[in-house]
């Protein structure tokens, strides 16, 4: 385990954030994550940074939703803010103790909590799209995120692991490796005007003219396997049907199904959860697409309820609602950014300017 974290650590920072001599490191988690984030801490102090670490505990998010009033709730925090206006590196270990534990929390409560951080999130999508701020999100893996997934804690170890690829040699390479086979697919999106996603449940249309398709090397997101867009906002037509169920907010949502016209959402369902979709398309911006991708990690073969890894499952495809990428030439603003997700194995396809290029979970050219 020892030598596992110790690769781990190693690839974030200097991989995934490219850590330099004199750098700020922001390094957020849970203290369940402490054996890792010891080693990112040796890591990054080795390499010369300035480190932070700002841990969660137990409920934490559940008290502070329950117990503070309008004033607090506005409140910013200090450190979180000051990390992401000025900070050069970021590094955000998901490591929950319990992923419902802010379920039954006040949704007006979490409203205004949402309100008051949006500028906070507005600074971090905007440095993170130049990589003034270097990001990644990763995952430590907790009993809590393997219940979820299905999994032992050594079963879901281990996929963590070997998702990351820290099993090899030379995990960077690895990487390195990823980010070269996934270029040309990068390359034939890039030179296409308009996708189209068709499946069963399926028949959406979007606009990317002038937006850009990201290679999803590992770098922001650790472990990673996609390449993502953000659609014209208002050319975005047709239905999906998301058959992954996903978790967010501590909710969990079964086959969605979206309307879509002219990038609008007019109407949804959900076989579970249609409350909580009913509330999330009260939040501002929450109506239109921030992203448009497809997932390459054939090495990801199950869904765990854990968007960091079921988004990048090889032979899917996932929207997302809300917040878009800068980087990708988005526009679309909002306190929220939830990717729904749906398997294209069985008879999808995807066209680029009316040109298959992908069926059945697999690209054709």
């Amino acid at each position: 385990m020892q030598s596992i974290l110790t690769k781990y650590a190693d690839l974030l920072v200097h991989y995934c954030v490219e850590i330099q001599k004199g750098d700020k490191l922001y390094v957020s988690s849970t203290t369940l994550a402490e054996p890792l984030i010891k080693e990112v801490y040796r890591s990054a102090i080795k390499a010369g940074a300035h480190v932070e670490v700002d841990l969660g505990f137990r409920e934490k998010g559940r008290i502070f939703l329950q117990e503070a009033d309008k004033e607090q709730l506005e409140y910013l925090p200090t450190l979180q803010k000051k990390a992401m206006e000025e900070f050069d590196a970021y590094i955000y270990i998901r490591a929950p103790f319990n992923l419902k534990e802010e379920q039954n929390v006040s949704i007006e409560k979490s409203k205004i909590r949402q309100a008051a951080m949006k500028g906070i999130s507005k600074t971090y999508f905007e440095r993170t799209a130049t990589r003034d701020l270097k990001r990644n999100l990763c995952q430590f893996p907790t009993q809590a995120a393997a219940q979820q997934a299905g999994m032992s804690l050594e079963e879901y170890e281990n996929f963590v692991f070997g998702a990351c690829k820290l099993f090899a040699d030379d995990p960077m390479q690895e990487w390195l490796n990823v980010r070269a086979s996934q270029q040309e697919v990068t390359d034939l999106l890039n030179k296409s005007k308009h996708v189209r996603y068709k499946g069963e449940g399926i028949d959406i249309e979007f606009s990317c003219d002038e937006r850009t398709w990201i290679n999803s090397d590992g770098q922001t997101n650790m472990p990673s396997g996609e390449v993502y867009t953000s659609p014209v906002e208002n050319s975005v037509n047709g239905v999906i049907r998301f058959n992954f169920p996903s978790v967010y907010m501590g909710h969990e949502v079964e086959d969605v199904t979206l309307w879509v016209k002219d990038g609008y959402i007019e109407k949804w369902e959900a076989k579970r959860g249609q409350d909580f979709l009913n509330n999330i398309f009260q939040i501002e911006g929450a109506r239109r697409f921030g992203e448009a991708a497809i997932g390459t990690n054939y090495n990801i073969d199950r869904i765990t309820k854990n968007i960091l890894f079921d988004e990048k499952m090889g032979g899917t495809v996932h929207m997302a609602l809300g917040q878009s990428y800068l980087q990708a030439g988005g526009k679309n603003q909002s306190s929220i950014h939830w990717d729904l997700i749906t398997d294209m194995t069985n008879g999808g396809a995807i066209y680029a300017d009316d040109e298959k290029i992908y069926e059945n979970g697999k690209f054709i050219f």
